[in-house]
């Protein structure tokens, strides 16, 4: 099952697989999402979704039961 990823500021949608990995669909897609531990714990790939539910790329999937997702990039300085 495939939904579209819509990655702003950036304004790039690609679709992408229910299960993968958000930073995997960043990438692929040419949008940059820093990070730094991969494991979650650093919070250097927090990202925002449309419900304004915080969460972290290295660790979240494509969730299922839905056919759009809006990812809000954050921009911090740190990273």
């Amino acid at each position: 099952m495939t939904m579209k990823i819509h990655f702003l500021p950036d304004n790039v949608t690609v679709e992408a697989e229910v299960g993968e990995p958000l930073l995997d669909v960043a990438e692929r897609a040419g949008v940059s999402i820093p990070t730094g531990c991969l494991m979650g714990t650093c919070h250097a790939c927090t990202v925002e979704l449309e419900d304004d539910e915080i969460i972290r790329a290295c660790i979240t999937p494509v969730p299922p039961n839905k056919e759009e997702l809006t990812i809000h990039l954050f921009s911090d300085p740190t990273w």
